[in-house]
């Protein structure tokens, strides 16, 4: 099972290409050309960036807090 930064930066790769399949898409839509397979892709594509934000939330949740059950602030007694 992958660990969470690898999680995070294939999350941030993700959305970068994504960023630039959306300009892609425009592109070919000022171009005049068909864009049904590219939003397919793009669709895809967003899926798997949700299915990793799923997967990093539950690696984050898994993860063992550092300073669970103390209060900021609070007196050490």
């Amino acid at each position: 099972m992958p660990d969470l930064d690898f999680v995070r930066r294939e999350i941030e790769r993700m959305r970068i290409q994504i960023g630039k399949q959306r300009k892609e898409i425009l592109q070919l839509q000022r171009a005049g050309v068909g864009t049904a397979s590219a939003e397919a892709l793009l669709s895809r594509m967003e899926a798997k960036v949700e299915s990793l934000c799923a997967q990093r939330d539950a690696l984050r949740r898994a993860e063992p807090h550092h300073n669970k059950g103390r209060v900021l602030g609070g007196r050490t007694w």
